[in-house]
């Protein structure tokens, strides 16, 4: 007995993979706009607020990776037994990744108030 591959499905059961990978890429940016959002009298206010818009990133993204990772490893044994399950998944993969989405917004938020304490380059 030997069972048949379904290419097709295969490479839907990536799509949590690929999801995830986003969240890693949300940390990147944020730490970008930050290290060039320094300049030398650096305020330790400033410090405290660009540690706090951090560590908000790096929370939401984990967040989501962990729902992330629930919502793949359920959704996707169940799409091996049926596709009707597929854009469910799909639903619930993109309100996961909306949670890490909203930690990149508060944290580039967080970085223009860094401006009042005087860190940020005009």
């Amino acid at each position: 007995y030997q069972r048949r591959v379904h290419g097709h499905k295969v490479m839907r059961g990536i799509v949590p993979v690929v999801m995830a990978g986003i969240l890693g890429i949300y940390g990147l940016i944020v730490s970008v706009i930050i290290v060039s959002a320094i300049k030398a009298p650096y305020a330790p206010g400033a410090g405290f607020v660009h540690l706090g818009a951090g560590l908000s990133a790096g929370a939401a993204s984990l967040a989501a990776g962990y729902a992330i990772g629930i919502v793949g490893d359920c959704c996707c044994f169940a799409y091996a037994k049926t596709d009707k399950i597929f854009v469910a998944m799909i639903l619930m993969l993109i309100f996961s990744e909306a949670l890490g989405l909203y930690g990149l917004i508060v944290a580039l938020l967080m970085n223009g108030v860094a401006s009042k304490f005087g860190c940020t380059k005009e």
